[in-house]
């Protein structure tokens, strides 16, 4: 009878092992090629992810008889407000917001002045290029301007500034400036349907 290794005690143990762990892990293959169950089942994950929920205010293109119905007695009022954001020219990008006291009707992209005026004297210098003077206006009603639709503001605070409005400038030397005519549309066609009393600009 021969005398066995000091180690054989624990040999078979460690060769099963690592046999069975051959067989627990995918091959190479197996990992780049799933197998059908696996996916089927990946698949059947992706259908069932709720898509992303729009969040474009429901007035955004212009009023519709079924949102005109959901409205109330009170005025409609504009905000405008200059935003850190730049567009890709550099022009600094404003937001024009259309509410019915706390309710989001419709928020469209807009400029005012040139970049390189952002920060001078908006009230007491006309001419200069800087952006709406901040403060409540009265605003009119829609009219043709040439090619363009023209929206008068009429300062509710004493200002040297003058022939202020909201049009589709791009930029504009101290007007309200809605680039994309789709938004200028939108503002005119809600503008005519219901009365909106003031623009307030924030800052």
């Amino acid at each position: 009878m021969t005398r066995g290794t000091p180690h054989a005690h624990w040999c078979w143990p460690v060769l099963a092992a690592v046999l069975l762990q051959g067989c627990w892990r995918r091959t190479p293959l197996e990992q780049v090629f799933p197998s059908p169950a696996s996916a089927e089942a990946s698949s059947l994950e992706r259908r069932s992810k709720p898509k992303a929920q729009s969040t474009q205010p429901p007035g955004q293109l212009g009023p519709t008889q079924e949102l005109l119905a959901t409205l109330s007695s009170a005025s409609l009022s504009l905000t405008a407000q200059r935003t850190q954001r730049q567009r890709p020219d550099g022009e600094r990008l404003w937001t024009l917001e259309l509410h019915q006291k706390e309710r989001l009707l419709a928020r469209w992209e807009a400029v005012s002045g040139f970049a390189s005026s952002q920060f001078l004297d908006r009230r007491w210098s006309p001419g200069n290029g800087a952006p709406l003077p901040s403060g409540q206006y009265s605003l009119g009603l829609p009219e043709a301007w040439g090619d363009d639709i023209w929206l008068t503001l009429t300062p509710r605070f004493e200002t040297t500034r003058s022939g202020l409005g909201i049009h589709g400038c791009n930029p504009g030397s101290g007007c309200i400036c809605l680039p994309d005519r789709s938004a200028l549309e939108a503002l005119a066609n809600w503008a005519k349907a219901v009365p909106i009393q003031t623009l307030t600009v924030l800052n």
